[in-house]
């Protein structure tokens, strides 16, 4: 059975996303922020998964709502329709896969066109924990991070290291985009509600189903 997030009031609502290139590890990422263990015998996604956890940053509690997309080419027209409204994104490349790196742009297209130009986003370099196999060096990779305005980490979903870390410096960047005027919750498409009724009267949707799959029917 799959544990439920704890309850509680969060201040904060936001929206967000797990794209790149399929066997990246997108659902292992997920899955371990979630669950805090690897997802063993992990298949490629079919369509969308879903999870959920509340988190303390700065103070704050914020729930985050996760969308684990598919990487998959003949999915590409079902996951586009989930990336609307989104305010933060985990960008996944594999490190030992020259091929999920290069694709790396079309990925961030279509975030900052279809989500919002101001989606809050860091870069994965994932599989980390496989550095012997690596085509990717953290130079290059550094290197494109800084270009197009990317928070940039290295993860393994297989030890776990930096994959809480991404999510949270995702939330933080947010939170002070809001502290700061950049970004507006009360703006359609924000991507962020307020989950606490004395900030906002705008609840967070009921419910604690922390993994739903959304199967396609392609």
């Amino acid at each position: 059975p799959v544990r439920t997030a704890v309850q509680r009031t969060s201040n904060f609502l936001f929206k967000f996303l797990v794209i790149g290139s399929a066997g990246t590890g997108k659902s292992c990422l997920l899955h371990q922020f979630i669950e805090n263990k690897f997802k063993q015998d992990s298949n490629h996604t079919i369509g969308v998964e879903f999870g959920s956890r509340v988190v303390n940053v700065g103070g704050k509690t914020v729930k985050l709502q996760i969308w684990d997309t598919a990487g998959q080419e003949r999915f590409r027209s079902v996951t586009r329709s989930y990336y609307r409204g989104a305010a933060g994104a985990l960008l996944v490349y594999d490190i030992t896969s020259r091929e999920t790196y290069n694709a790396l742009t079309n990925w961030l297209t279509d975030a900052r066109t279809l989500a919002s130009p101001n989606i809050v986003i860091i870069l994965c370099g994932n599989k980390k924990d496989l550095d012997a196999d690596r085509e990717v060096t953290f130079l290059e990779a550094s290197r494109f991070a800084q270009e197009n305005e990317l928070m940039f980490l290295e993860t393994s979903a297989l030890t776990g290291e930096n994959v809480e870390e991404g999510f949270l410096k995702c939330a933080r960047t947010i939170l002070n985009k809001i502290d700061s005027g950049e970004l507006d919750p009360e703006r359609m498409g924000s991507g962020i509600q307020y989950g606490d009724a004395s900030l906002r009267q705008l609840r967070q949707p009921r419910g604690t189903t922390t993994q739903n799959k959304q199967q396609c029917n392609c």
